[in-house]
């Protein structure tokens, strides 16, 4: 789960940084007076402004979700702490055990 988490992060990042860009593509142009340049750099910014809201919604469904996540996470571990010892020491013992036969 962690991995989806750092890979919906990197691309929450890497679409900002596309809005960043964007953003600084639109303010580059607007000395051309073209018609096709300012009609482009007309839908481009409001696809950019609606990408925004977009992502910001993304951001708060990934931030509850994984608040959501880490209190069930917590909630079993309170409920059932010597099953999840166990747990834990076993997947420690077989990730050793994987290490040590290299």
């Amino acid at each position: 789960m962690s991995n989806t988490l750092v890979t919906k992060d990197k691309l929450v990042d890497d679409v900002k940084e596309v809005i960043a860009d964007a953003e600084a593509l639109v303010r580059a142009t607007a000395d051309d007076l073209s018609v096709k340049a300012k009609e482009a750099r007309a839908k481009l910014s409001v696809k950019l402004e609606s990408t925004k809201v977009q992502l910001k919604e993304l951001e708060a469904v990934v931030k509850q979700k994984t608040a959501e996540g880490a209190k069930e996470t917590d909630r079993v571990i309170r409920d059932h702490p010597y099953e999840s010892i166990g747990v834990a020491l076993g997947v420690g013992l077989l990730i050793g055990i994987l290490l040590n036969r290299k």
